[in-house]
């Protein structure tokens, strides 16, 4: 897995730089392909037998790196990957801060393999790690986690998405005393935050996609931290109409398909099963995490984040590509 470290911060890099040009164009879709045909060409020059585990879409959503495509030249290591060529499009489109072009690897058969569909998060770093349990009531995991870091729920700091389907979250912790931090978009960078040695979070929950929970599971095991996930159809996200629930029906079928459930609670090991983790994420546009793609006087620079799960590494890599 180690041979594939530099590869992997090469492939992030690449999908940022394909989709920075486009910053402020505003369509998303647009840059989702320039970040997707960037990331598939690198990942066909790499060393490995890979396989699409949980990403996009399925097969039928082609040019999306899909569920259960196969990268790679067909040798070195069999790995599972979990891909997000451009966490934040809209963001991109709108020229919006913390975007991000994120991946990760694991041994084969050691991710969750899922559809694309929305997932209920809960994340804590390694001070609160065993304190959660997303069967039980946000405000008694708030209380637990408050409990294990031996602070008072006034001096607890919880990120989440500035999402209508979070508004309810955002109120009851308010009332508790928690200071909420609603992030515009991006689950993975302040899941990661949240695990870091001097992090800015004491816990992130949110509502978003499978495969950047998926994503983000990868990171938070290689920085010691805890997180439980559950799957949720799209009505339970969205709302019941007759429009959602054909949706919801489908996603119902094709977890059925991979052996998965929906409104079932996955530990952190039964998201990744493995510690031989990479992990990979370029910024496109600046953020709290890292700097995003910018112009210097002979080309650009690119900063990435490489977690290595094998080592306990966690790198900032700053690059200058001139041309």
């Amino acid at each position: 897995m180690m041979s594939l470290a530099w590869p992997l911060f090469r492939i992030t890099e690449q999908a940022a730089l394909a989709a920075w040009p486009q910053t402020g164009c505003g369509d998303k879709n647009k840059i989702d392909g320039l970040a997707v045909t960037a990331m598939r060409q690198s990942l066909n020059e790499v060393a490995m037998r890979g396989k699409i585990v949980i990403g996009e879409g399925e097969i039928d959503h082609a040019p999306m790196l899909y569920i259960g495509e196969e990268v790679g030249t067909g040798t070195g290591p069999s790995v599972d990957i979990a891909v997000d060529p451009i966490e934040g499009t809209r963001m991109v489109a709108m020229g919006q801060n913390n975007a991000l072009s994120v991946m990760a690897l694991a041994p084969q058969g050691s991710l969750l393999h899922a559809p694309d569909m929305y997932m209920r998060k809960l994340v804590v770093n390694r001070q609160a790690k065993g304190a959660i349990n997303l069967a039980l009531s946000l405000e008694e995991n708030l209380r637990n986690i408050a409990a294990a870091l031996n602070k008072p729920l006034t001096s607890l700091r919880m990120a989440t998405l500035d999402k209508p389907r979070h508004q309810a979250v955002i109120q009851q912790a308010a009332q508790l005393g928690v200071k909420v931090f609603a992030l515009p978009d991006g689950d993975v960078a302040a899941s990661v935050l949240t695990c870091q040695q001097h992090h800015p979070f004491d816990v992130m929950y949110a509502i978003g996609g499978a495969p950047e929970g998926v994503i983000s599971a990868c990171a938070v095991k290689a920085l010691d931290g805890d997180m439980q996930a559950e799957l949720i159809d799209f009505c339970q996200a969205k709302g019941e109409t007759a429009e959602h629930r054909l949706i919801a029906n489908d996603e119902l079928r094709r977890c059925k398909q991979m052996g998965v459930a929906v409104n079932r609670v996955y530990t952190l090991d039964e998201l990744v099963g493995s510690q031989d983790i990479l992990f990979s994420a370029t910024g496109v546009t600046g953020g709290d995490l890292l700097h995003g793609v910018q112009k210097t006087e002979n080309g650009v620079s690119t900063q990435t984040l490489l977690i290595g799960g094998i080592d306990r590494t966690c790198n900032i890599i700053d690059s200058l590509h001139c041309w």
